[in-house]
């Protein structure tokens, strides 16, 4: 395994981090059990979950993944040898009106609230790593394209937010922070603020990233770099389409996309074209293509941690093992000219 800094911070966090939405849903608490034991055995240490999960979110499931995490902390004991990190939902009244109306703010109550629950449901004093999910003010993110500012829009003001998780981090509960689905301006501006009166920096930006999805490129990559506030990947197989397992119109019993059509991000007409040229290219070179897609995410400078998510043992196998491999200057020509042709086909 190999391990990078989480921030500015001396923590080291493998570059494989363990995704957890599907614990509650599509596995077991056994399963995810079994899911943890296999990566920390394989030098995984960093493990992501969310009060949101499982997906798809739903009341009956809701903060169920960190339950089973916290199940599982109450039966081995081994916090010590995790890096966890969680998030706060943000606002949602059409979607999760479940969580707190689906009204949240990110203020002093609504963060404390969501830090002692996620803590409760954890079984643990502390979170590593604390994240706002999506941003509460209006702008692009979960795929949304064509920015429409809003004169009159009212949010929480982020020095406030930053406040807010001062507080907790003053109260032992959160270590660091950091954001997810947050544009450039949302990311410059907490750090902007952050020094300016001493709060917590925002750490990492846990966004979309992946041969389908390289908008992080655009804006945030430079970022990332310079103000040492790295990606951490999610849906680095575009919910498992770059393993080619889809195509065809193939839908095989029990897969994510199977289960839950209305999830087509990944699914549109360049995406699947564009899959299609990037599974070619994989089996040109004789590897598998989802760790080839991998691969190419793990390579990248401004990476911190790609988060993988399985549902079985093999795939999970498969997709740690993505840290051994090492792509040919042709491979990575050869997925440049597909991104050429179909660039960011799923934002």
């Amino acid at each position: 395994m190999e391990y990078r800094k989480l921030g500015n911070t001396d923590i080291d966090i493998s570059v494989i981090c363990l995704g957890t939405m599907t614990w509650g849903e599509q596995n077991t608490p056994a399963e995810a059990f079994e899911q943890i034991e296999y990566a920390l055995a394989q030098g995984v240490n960093f493990i992501d979950t969310a009060e949101l999960y499982s997906i798809p979110p739903q009341a009956k499931t809701y903060g169920r993944t960190e339950e089973i995490i916290g199940e599982w902390l109450q039966k081995r004991g081994r916090r010590n040898d995790i890096v966890l990190a969680s998030k706060i939902a943000g606002p949602g009244e059409n979607w999760i009106p479940h969580i707190r109306g689906g009204k949240t703010r990110y203020n002093r109550e609504y963060i404390r609230q969501a830090v002692n629950a996620s803590l409760q449901r954890l079984q643990t004093d502390y979170l590593d790593l604390y994240q706002l999910h999506w941003p509460e003010r209006q702008t692009n993110f979960f795929g949304q394209l064509g920015y429409q500012h809003r004169f009159d829009e009212d949010f929480t003001p982020l020095l406030e937010t930053l406040e807010a998780l001062e507080e907790q981090r003053q109260a032992g509960k959160i270590r660091h922070v950091g954001v997810s689905n947050e544009t450039p301006w949302g990311v410059m501006r907490f750090l902007q603020l952050a020094e300016a009166h001493d709060l917590p920096r925002m750490l990492s930006v846990q966004n979309p990233y992946s041969l389908l999805n390289r908008s992080f490129e655009v804006g945030l990559a430079e970022i990332a770099c310079r103000e040492q506030c790295g990606l951490l990947a999610y849906s680095p197989l575009g919910f498992g389409v770059l393993s080619g397992k889809y195509l065809g119109g193939k839908k095989p019993a029990g897969a994510r996309l199977t289960r839950y059509p209305d999830y087509t991000r990944y699914s549109n007409p360049q995406a699947i074209a564009a899959t299609e040229q990037y599974v070619a290219l994989a089996h040109k070179h004789n590897l598998d293509p989802a760790q080839m897609a991998l691969a190419y995410i793990n390579s990248r400078p401004f990476l911190t941690s790609n988060i993988v998510g399985a549902t079985d043992m093999n795939q999970l196998q498969s997709n740690i093992t993505s840290i051994d491999l090492n792509l040919s200057d042709e491979v990575l020509a050869g997925i440049e000219a597909i991104h050429q042709k179909f660039p960011n086909p799923s934002p």
